[in-house]
């Protein structure tokens, strides 16, 4: 008898919050177990520090997190900063993770239409993501600088959409070309024998059939995008998002060590949003995925 479709998405919910609980717990047992300048071994720290500096506690956190950012009158609450951060970060995350999409979506579509042009071009499509990001995103600001069209001047949240869709593109076009080479031979044999054309066959099967590694693909991708945006924004100095926020609140460390952590949550929750929007397409397309592949 089959498992019902609700009763495994609210087990896979419960396995998350059972796992941010483990996570919580771990972090409080070390703090409790651990010296307070960390384990080690032949000069080399090889575990964290456990003082209240390096490590706060996560009650201390939370209650960093009601308080002002700073001692200012009319200052939000941190938390409320962070979560204005974060959602101009998932912006542009989101909109690089839609050009990555179509774009690897485009050279997928080219790859397996043409043989010569996936011998052509997969290498290359690997060989881009041995570029350190760090270097490339200074480089991209300074050529948007010569962009205009009409009336639009390039910005440098361009630039960081830019990054978020170069890191992005890479798993959607590696996807989408393993599942638009998955149907079977008899598959596409029986619609030669409709005389269906290539663009038929496409739409019809090798389309549907791609689902199961497209959105392997779509999640990775979502939270390259992600951490494109964030080193991103670091990277050029965009202001406003969490990665540089990051920056920001990490220079006051050592006077204020709980401020530090809350753009960090403030990351991690924007990957779980672009994760979580991709498993909200996922469930959109359950009838095109009986089983879904590692990507």
């Amino acid at each position: 008898m089959g498992r019902h479709p609700g009763m495994g998405r609210l087990r896979a919910v419960l396995l998350g919050l059972a796992g941010v609980v483990l996570l919580g717990a771990a972090w409080e047992a070390y703090l409790a177990i651990a010296p307070a300048q960390g384990v080690v071994i032949a000069g080399v720290t090889v575990l964290p520090r456990a003082s209240a500096v390096a490590m706060p506690h996560l009650g201390t956190m939370l209650q960093r997190a009601l308080e002002p950012v700073v001692a200012v009158p009319g200052s939000p609450p941190l938390w409320l900063a962070v979560l204005q951060a974060a959602g101009m970060t998932l912006g542009v995350a989101g909109i690089g993770w839609l050009v990555g999409l179509v774009v690897g979506f485009a050279i997928a579509t080219l790859m397996q239409r043409f043989r010569t042009a996936e011998s052509a071009l997969l290498p290359w499509v690997v060989l881009s993501q041995t570029v350190p990001l760090i270097a490339l995103a200074p480089i991209v600001r300074r050529w948007g600088v010569f962009v205009r069209i009409g009336e639009l001047h390039w910005q440098d949240w361009m630039s960081v959409a830019v990054i978020a869709s170069y890191l992005a593109f890479f798993p959607i076009s590696i996807g989408a070309l393993r599942g638009f080479s998955s149907p079977d031979a008899a598959h596409l044999d029986l619609m030669r024998s409709y005389g269906a054309g290539w663009g038929r066959t496409f739409v019809r099967l090798r389309v549907p059939a791609s689902v199961p590694y497209l959105i392997p693909a779509l999640r990775l991708g979502a939270v390259n995008a992600v951490v494109g945006t964030v080193v991103a924004e670091v990277s050029i100095g965009l202001s406003g998002g969490i990665g540089r926020m990051i920056v920001e609140f990490g220079a006051s460390g050592s006077s204020d060590p709980a401020k530090q952590w809350a753009p960090i949550a403030g990351a991690v929750l924007v990957g779980l949003v672009a994760a979580g929007v991709v498993v909200l397409i996922g469930a959109v397309l359950r009838r095109y995925r009986p089983a879904e592949v590692t990507a």
